[in-house]
Formats: C-alpha cells, structure tokens, sequence
C-alpha cells in the first residue's frame, strides 16, 4: 500500500516524533502536504492536474531539525528525496551549477531506488541462475537427458546420465555450503572498452561531463574478458550480471519518472543566502535575484530534460529552509514568494530538549554512544544527572557562543567520551558510570572559557 494513502497526518507526526523532538506545527505542515499527495490522487482528471503542492518555507536556527524532517518524510513516504543548497546555484553564465542539475539528480536518485526495489524482487531467480552458471564452471555439463545422439555421437548410457546429475547435485551441495569457495575458476566477463579522453568542463557542467562520457563509451564495443577468481568471489560477480539481466531497465525507467514527478521532493536549504537585501539591487544582490528568477520555473512547473526522459516538475514538493538573520522571507522576489504559501517557524532548542534528544528518538545519541562501546566490551551508564549535566552545558555553549542548536550535542559527547573512547580496547573495567562529576570534570574549564569554547566545543 502507498504510504502516503496509509498514514493518516496524526500518524506521520507521530512517526516524525520518533525521530525529531519539538517542532510540532512543522511535523504537523509536512504532515499535511504529504497525505494532500494522496488527495489529489483521487481528484478526478483535469482537476487533479490544477491542484499544485503547497510548498512550504521552514524558518528557523541552525540545528533545530529543518533537514530532519524533510529527511524522515521522504523516508515515510519512499519518495526520491534530494537535498541541496541553494548557495550553490548562480545565474547562467556564471560559474555555479544550473537549476535544472538538482531535477537530473532527482530523478538518478528515483532510478537507483526503483532499480533497488526491483533487484528484490528477482534476487531468487538471479541466485538460482548464478548458481547453475556456477555449477557450469565447476562441472560442466554433459548432453541433456533425452538429447538423441548427434551423426557418429556414441549414446550416453542412462546410468552415466544419472551419474551425471547426481555429481551435480552433490557439488551443488558443496557450493552451498561454502565448501568450495577456495576452489578458483575462471569466468569471461563483459568489459567496456573506453577511450583515453579527458573531458574538461567548468563549474556546474557536470551532467554534460556524464553524458559525454557515457556517449563516447557507447561508441566502443563491448569485449569479453577472462579473468580467474575465487569460487566465493565468482559467486557474487555472476550474481550481480544475472541480476542486471533480469531487470528490465524499461520499466525502472518508467517507475522512476512517475515517481520524481508524482512524489519527488526537493530540501532547498539555505534559501536565505539568495534572498536579496532589502534596498536597491546591485552588486551581488543582483546574482542572488537571477538565482531566484531561474529556480522560478523549476519550482512553478517546467519540463526538465534528463537522459532518462522529460521530467514535469509540476506536482514535486519543494521544501524551502533558511535561518533569514539578514534577510526576511519577504526580500525574495514576489513570485518566488508565491509558490511558497506555507511559512512556519522552527523554535530555537532549550535545555530541556536537549535532555529529551539525547534520550528519547530511536537513534538518540545515548543510544549510538551505548551501543559503539559496547563493540569493545565495555558497559557504558549515564545517570539522568549525567544527561541533564551534558544538555545543560551544552544549552549554554550554544548561548554564549555560536548557537548551533543540536549539533552541539555531537561535539560536547566527543568531548566527554574522547579519553574512553581511545583507550576502550585496552581497558581492563568493563563498566563505566557517567556521573554529573565526571560530566564537569572533563567539561567545565572548557565550557567555562568562551574563546576555548568556541575551537573545542
């Protein structure tokens, strides 16, 4: 069942508060905007084609969950999900990457995800007919059973026949039990003879570099090579040529351009950096606006080429995210502005949410530091002091100095477990109990000197 026809918006924030701590109106936008997917659906044709997505604006501080929850949405509903910074795009002609490459890796993106998909479901057929190319080279194959005997061919007795394929099966046995994998044999495997060409291309003429590559590739027939390997390692190549026969490109192809345009969803980070400042334009602002003017299409509604076809970026979901310190959502030009009617505003993380995400997602940072040290045979204890003492030192860092929201979680834990982490495989106590004095001990004159701060944590 399609995701987005099963979760109802209750059930994606919920699946969203697994994850993200706090930012409920965020969760509950996105929420929105995905289950509106599964509604237009069922608007019937040509009305369904005039509703657009409600592409959303998320305002807010480094480190609040922006990414996250764009991330976790793409993931809920197995859309194409691609992240990029609009920093890095600047207007035609100038040397940056044009607008349309993030349509191109979308829809690479939705081809690697349908080709995926697909290689699941014919795993089974591709292990059983690797296996037969296998017992192939180990043992090869006589006359079939029944075969008449060729002009001058002497009669295979049925008795050698049976022998045969009991051999076969036997080996087949020991194929499956590894007991063979030392054995070497040697295969004929399909290379692609390419030229010895460089191909020099600017900044942001990346697809063209591809696709001139891959054209020049074509140009060259493919040649068969032998090459002698391992049994065990034989078994994953032929896997892996048994497997790509059995996928019919075609139909990834068709999958996957149905999927960008029906359910891609583009993360435009750092939009604030286009924005242009308020006043008259000139100097840089004016790159910022023609940035703004050429995404103008893209998110409107355009047809983008791309090697697998023409892709409508009518119906992809863009999620919009910047910090807006210098600018406001209103300094970008009117137009743009209009094709993101959702605005919502990501409150700045405090002390308590820290405790809270260290604790409680699924893959809270407790739990991935718990979880390491016990690689090495060590018991790792935090306290609820422990934890309080860690969130508070880092709520107040992000205060004093560059507040970074949740990221500062990540350097504070290096910091505090730095000494253990190193000397874990020769540590001879296998528990150790994170106090609040531990916490203090090896946070606190670091924490305490904002200019040591601001290298360390």
């Amino acid at each position: 069942m399609n995701p987005e026809q099963s979760l109802t918006p209750r059930q994606i924030v919920q699946e969203l508060d697994r994850y993200i701590i706090g930012q409920h109106e965020a969760k509950r936008y996105v929420a929105m905007a995905l289950r509106n997917r599964w509604r237009r659906q069922q608007v019937s044709p040509p009305l369904r084609d005039e509703i657009v997505p409600k592409n959303i604006i998320m305002i807010g501080p480094t480190g609040v969950g922006k990414t996250e929850i764009a991330r976790r949405l793409a993931h809920l509903a197995q859309s194409p999900f691609l992240k990029v910074e609009a920093s890095k795009f600047t207007e035609v002609g100038y040397v940056g990457r044009d607008v349309e490459s993030m349509i191109r890796e979308l829809t690479e993106l939705a081809v690697n995800m349908v080709k995926a998909e697909e290689r699941v479901q014919v795993e089974d057929r591709a292990q059983e007919m690797a296996e037969e190319r296998m017992l192939d080279l180990l043992l090869p194959p006589g006359p079939p059973p029944g075969r008449a005997a060729a002009a001058g061919e002497p009669a295979e007795p049925a008795s050698v026949t049976s022998s045969t394929s009991q051999t076969r099966e036997r080996f087949r046995q020991l194929l499956r039990d590894g007991k063979l994998d030392d054995r070497v044999v040697e295969l004929e495997l399909a290379e692609r003879a390419t030229p010895m060409l460089e191909i020099l291309t600017t900044s942001g003429m990346e697809e063209m570099e591809s696709n001139l590559r891959e054209m020049f590739g074509s140009l060259f027939p493919r040649k068969r090579k032998r090459q002698r390997l391992k049994v065990a390692e034989a078994k994953v190549v032929l896997f892996q040529e048994e497997t790509a026969k059995l996928i019919d490109m075609e139909k990834v192809t068709k999958l996957a351009l149905e999927r960008v345009q029906q359910s891609g969803i583009i993360f435009l980070d750092e939009i604030d950096k286009i924005a242009a400042r308020s006043g008259p334009s000139h100097g840089p602002d004016v790159s910022r606006e023609g940035v703004q003017r050429d995404l103008l299409p893209i998110v409107e509604g355009a047809s983008v080429t791309t090697k697998y076809g023409i892709v409508k970026t009518d119906h992809i979901l863009f999620i919009a995210s910047g910090a807006f310190h210098l600018a406001k959502p209103s300094d970008l030009v009117p137009e743009l502005q209009g094709r993101f009617p959702i605005r919502v505003e990501l409150k700045a993380l405090g002390e308590e949410e820290f405790v809270r995400i260290l604790t409680e997602p699924q893959n809270a940072l407790i739990r991935q530091y718990v979880a390491l040290m016990a690689t090495e045979g060590i018991d790792l204890v935090f306290t609820d002091q422990a934890i309080r003492e860690i969130a508070h030192i880092a709520f107040r860092v992000n205060e004093e100095t560059e507040n970074i929201g949740a990221r500062r979680l990540h350097t504070v834990m290096e910091r505090l477990l730095e000494e253990v982490s190193f000397d874990a495989p020769d540590r001879t106590d296998p528990e150790l109990v994170v106090t609040p004095e531990y916490v203090r001990q090896r946070l606190a004159a670091v924490a305490a000197d904002q200019d040591l701060s601001r290298f360390i944590l």
